[in-house]
């Protein structure tokens, strides 16, 4: 019995021995960073959820190549499987690591500095994430570096001088991101083109040529100490102006849900006070209205009128006497030299009439704010129809909307005097009639509200997902800004999903991204709305491939709108193409 016993204690001590051996060898360095990155992940395809820490080694793990001789991990590759979470400092225990590939997923947080201990590395590919905080000096440490790509993030701050110092480096991309300051030129980063640095908002450099304030006689900084104050001085400037805004505008958006929901307790309180001198500016003369009429009826306006609020102003339904119907914009005056300029500008908006536009009939100028007055479209927005109210737009409808909106905007670039740059196309700019017609709507209110001391206002009023790169990174609004809207528009019809939907974010991506990735699997296709009914083939490649030029990241590859048109009207419609673009529609 006392044999058995002992038989018995002897086997559980071997397999303990066995278990704690299996233990040490899966808790090595390599597999203990591995784990760590694993446990901070906290959603994925369930890629990770397959490593086993009880294995001897990580060398069989999804992703993960080691060294056949000193099992130590080389490469990690993880590339489009929606992983979510931060990049631990452990990761930098992987000092014989050559290749990171982590891009296309949904990481977030900073980039770790101990990265600069990986001093194996060759390639570092983490793009189309949303990594935050400034890029670490320490990866210029990684002197066998040759590929670095951390475009598409949320990173800010200066590009670190120590980056210039990779001799190896081949390819190197930060674009699309939020740095800022001087782009070092006298390092080896000189030699990169535009294409590396686009889409940053205060960066400067020869590069991108964008002279820094430095370079135009300004005082110098002299010293990292001294750039390092300037650079978060800036950001905290910026920061300031972009919450200031973004607290104003969701105190609108507030009150209007507010307004429509729940009602004012004073139900006698005018919405819109225009007493005291109010005056009314008609631009049209087929409008039998006198002024004190419609100040009458305007004055009348409370919140259950409210039928929008926008990043310009908010929007009441005016109803008539005899039955007719507009939409009137509510904007607060700005100072009081704006007068003059404002009135100046509507005059030149005013004159403009088309089919394809929501035209501007008048303007009351009241002592505190400018009332302009549309034409009213029962269809609401575009944006409403695709995403709030569940309509299922056929396919005619999607591509008739489309063409609306292309011959509004190609009006407004070729045909009005002066030219207009719209600047915010998106889908809640356009809308639509009582037969899903399409009309643009707020053209010109863009510049003629903009701040001129910074573009922020206007890519805070506007939507991320439709802005152009070099918009984001230079401010100055074009055609081809405009262009690249636009086909962001056409890629949102033709999905029936927002540009910055979370199915593209999940898989980190844009609408465009989106599109991009598609294509190279030669899967474009696919990203049509499966709901919609009656979708022609032939149609559906035209207007991909009219897209796929317009969101080019080039500007000189986008094609101008009027050629957009006359490519809609040769490839998408048939068969009256003397019908499709007419300038002088009213």
């Amino acid at each position: 019995m006392m044999g058995v016993c002992l038989m018995n204690c002897c086997l559980l001590f071997i397999t303990f021995l066995c278990a704690l051996t299996n233990v040490n060898e899966a808790l090595s360095p390599d597999g203990e960073a591995l784990v760590r990155f694993r446990s901070g992940v906290s959603k994925s395809d369930g890629v990770i959820s397959q490593w086993r820490p009880e294995d001897p080694d990580p060398c069989n793990w999804k992703g993960v190549t080691c060294d056949a001789k000193t099992k130590r991990v080389i490469a990690l590759s993880l590339t489009h499987h929606k992983l979510r979470g931060p990049l631990p400092p452990e990761l930098g225990q992987l000092d014989q690591l050559r290749l990171l590939m982590l891009h296309n997923n949904a990481l977030y947080g900073s980039i770790p500095a101990a990265l600069g201990n990986c001093t194996a590395l060759e390639e570092i590919y983490l793009q189309n994430n949303y990594l935050t905080g400034t890029i670490p000096s320490e990866i210029g440490n990684l002197s066998a570096l040759k590929d670095l790509d951390i475009s598409n993030n949320n990173l800010n701050g200066a590009i670190p001088v120590s980056l210039g110092q990779l001799e190896k480096l081949t390819t190197f991309n930060v674009s699309n991101n939020f740095l800022e300051g001087k782009i070092p030129s006298d390092s080896l980063l000189a030699r990169f083109s535009k294409d590396s640095f686009i889409g940053n908002l205060n960066l400067c450099g020869k590069q991108i040529d964008v002279v820094c304030k430095d370079d135009r006689g300004n005082s110098s900084t002299g010293s990292t100490a001294g750039q390092g104050g300037k650079t978060v001085k800036l950001l905290i400037s910026a920061s300031a102006t972009v919450g200031g805004l973004l607290l104003v505008a969701l105190m609108g958006f507030w009150g209007c849900f507010l307004y429509k929901k729940l009602g004012r307790v004073e139900s006698k309180t005018l919405a819109i006070d225009v007493s005291g001198g109010a005056s009314i500016v008609m631009f049209h003369g087929d409008l039998p209205y006198a002024s004190k009429d419609i100040i009458k009826k305007l004055e009348a306006l409370n919140e259950e009128h409210i039928i929008g609020c926008g990043g310009f102003g908010t929007v009441y339904k005016l109803d008539m006497e005899d039955g007719n119907v507009f939409a009137l914009k509510k904007i607060v005056k700005l100072n009081e030299g704006f007068d003059r300029f404002f009135e100046r500008e509507l005059e030149i908006l005013g004159s403009i009439k088309h089919r394809y536009l929501v035209n501007l009939r008048g303007y009351c100028n009241s002592p505190t704010s400018k009332l302009l007055l549309y034409d009213y479209l029962p269809g609401g927005s575009l944006d409403e129809a695709l995403h709030e109210r569940g309509e299922e737009l056929d396919w005619d409808s999607r591509v008739n909307i489309i063409i609306g909106a292309a011959k509004g905007l190609a009006y407004l670039h070729h045909d009005c005097s002066p030219r207009i740059i719209h600047r915010d196309i998106k889908s809640s700019n356009i809308l639509l009639d009582g037969n899903l017609e399409a009309r643009v709507s707020d053209f010109g209110l863009a510049k003629l509200l903009e701040d001129e001391e910074s573009h922020i206002t206007t890519i805070v009023a506007g939507t991320f997902g439709y802005l152009a790169p070099e918009y984001m990174q230079s401010g100055r609004a074009t055609e081809k800004t405009d262009v690249y809207s636009f086909g962001v528009l056409v890629l949102e019809v033709l999905s029936g999903k927002l540009p910055t939907d979370t199915s593209f974010i999940e898989k980190g991506y844009n609408v465009v991204g989106w599109l991009n990735f598609l294509i190279s699997e030669n899967r474009a296709r696919e990203i049509v709305d499966r709901s919609c009914q009656g979708v022609e083939t032939e149609s559906l490649d035209a207007l991909l491939s009219i897209a796929t030029k317009c969101v080019s990241s080039s500007p000189d590859e986008r094609p101008t709108m009027h050629r957009v048109v006359q490519l809609l009207e040769s490839e998408v419609m048939t068969p009256c193409p003397s019908e499709f673009y007419d300038s002088s529609s009213d």
